[in-house]
């Protein structure tokens, strides 16, 4: 829990996220590599807890947004995909509309508020999202 009693505190908007919750101890799991994407944007994250892996909605979802994921110690995101997969420009496009789509589904998901050295957090612990989002990123990964 050295995690969340150092690095996370309340936001705002939010309640703050509890952290006993099965939520906390799945964002434990991915702190370095949420600490590593924090320091790279400067935009908004939210992040949504998954089984030894995390998806990250960067800016404002569902209008203006990127989507980074953690998985197997790693960061992706959408330039992953077009320079692993070599989607174009279009074809990332449809990408970001399924993504609008399914962040729209769980407009009504409840939210918590988190700190990450000074990134503040937004944390949904979304069953219906998580599953959304890697359904339609596993798709185009194999």
């Amino acid at each position: 829990m050295g995690f969340f009693s150092d690095l996370f505190s309340s936001h705002p908007k939010y309640p703050p996220l509890d952290l006993n919750s099965h939520s906390a101890q799945l964002l434990e799991e991915v702190k370095p590599q949420l600490k590593e994407l924090a320091g790279k944007v400067s935009d908004p994250l939210e992040v949504i807890p998954s089984e030894h892996a995390a998806y990250v909605f960067i800016g404002k979802p569902p209008k203006s947004f990127g989507l980074a994921w953690v998985h197997d110690g790693e960061v992706s995101g959408l330039n992953t995909l077009i320079e692993e997969h070599g989607m174009k420009p279009d074809e990332i496009a449809h990408v970001v509309d399924e993504l609008r789509e399914a962040y729209k589904h769980c407009d009504r998901a409840e939210r918590y508020s988190a700190e990450l050295e000074g990134t503040k957090l937004v944390v949904t612990p979304s069953d219906q999202l998580e599953h959304e989002v890697h359904d339609i990123i596993d798709k185009l990964t194999h």
